[in-house]
């Protein structure tokens, strides 16, 4: 297949096209910086894109397979100032809105845009399970996603399939909430944010990208697809198992109080709000996680 990846420096990025390679598909890569890919991917064909212009855009897609679209703002880099907030909708929708326009112009449409999204779609639910069939939630992260997947769906005027890809934390050791947790678990001041009892969904960094590319080749599967493991823990217990793994308590709760003075507005989302993630789909598609259990993927993450 000829497989399109928007936004592949990232850590999810360059996994993914790690496994595409691996698999022998043919990837194309989107990017600001082509020749930093090209130094990572010699066997890739990296093209120069500003992700806000379709201009150029649409003789890269033409006659593509699959559109992997993972552009967006860190949502956890800065704290969200109104021009931050700004950046990190418009980095989404701009994007997405590019490549559909994209799209619309091709002779020979591809098949399948995977476009990324988040579990922050549903908001804080304290209670509950949360599968593809619950509606959005509420908050600033529940906005974004529902309009970033609001533009992706425009794809099914071409008789495309789309899938949005929310996902849940991916872990892996050499980036995102895990890199930042270990930190204080090495001093050994390590413990739960907030009360600890909120709900966490978690993926291991492999599971995520075998998803990605199980949804590629899954016809069956379309719309909104939740990617979290299917063991769901709680922040007290995934500290828990942090610590015990690298031996170290897990003791220095982290009242919310405090995360909200020093991150702000985004802690609540990103740290205390709670979200029991059922990956229903994927399950009722059989698709086989290689790291089920939480302990399994940290000592696979941290051995």
């Amino acid at each position: 297949m000829r497989v399109v990846v928007a936004g592949g420096s990232g850590l999810i990025g360059r996994k993914l096209i790690e496994e595409l390679l691996r698999a022998q598909h043919e990837v194309v890569v989107l990017s600001r910086k082509p020749e930093n890919v090209r130094k990572i991917f010699p066997a890739v064909r990296a093209e120069f894109w500003d992700a806000k212009s379709f201009d150029g855009l649409t003789s890269v897609l033409d006659g593509a397979d699959a559109i992997i679209n993972l552009i967006g703002e860190s949502i956890g880099a800065k704290r969200w100032t109104r021009t931050q907030k700004r950046r990190i909708l418009s980095s989404r929708i701009v994007s997405t809105q590019a490549i559909v326009a994209a799209i619309k112009q091709t002779q020979r449409k591809p098949s399948v845009l995977l476009n990324a999204s988040a579990v922050g779609y549903y908001g804080n639910a304290p209670e509950g399970e949360l599968t593809e069939a619950n509606p959005r939630g509420t908050g600033f992260l529940a906005d974004v996603c529902a309009r970033w997947e609001t533009e992706a769906l425009k794809v099914r005027e071409f008789d495309m399939r789309v899938v949005m890809l929310r996902s849940g934390v991916v872990l892996d050791k050499n980036g995102g909430v895990l890199q930042k947790l270990l930190i204080p678990f090495r001093f050994f001041v390590g413990g739960p944010m907030g009360t600890g009892k909120q709900w966490f969904p978690w993926i291991h960094l492999q599971d995520e990208v075998n998803v990605i590319l199980f949804a590629m080749e899954n016809e069956q599967i379309a719309g909104p697809l939740n990617l979290s493991a299917p063991e769901s823990v709680r922040m007290l217990e995934f500290c828990r198992e942090l610590g015990k793994i690298l031996h170290r308590p897990s003791w220095m709760r982290v009242p919310g109080f405090v995360l909200k003075c020093v991150l702000g507005e985004m802690a609540q989302p990103l740290l205390l709000h709670s979200q029991k993630i059922i990956p229903q789909k994927l399950v009722d598609a059989g698709f086989k996680f290689q790291f089920p259990k939480l302990e399994d993927a940290l000592r696979n993450l941290l051995s």
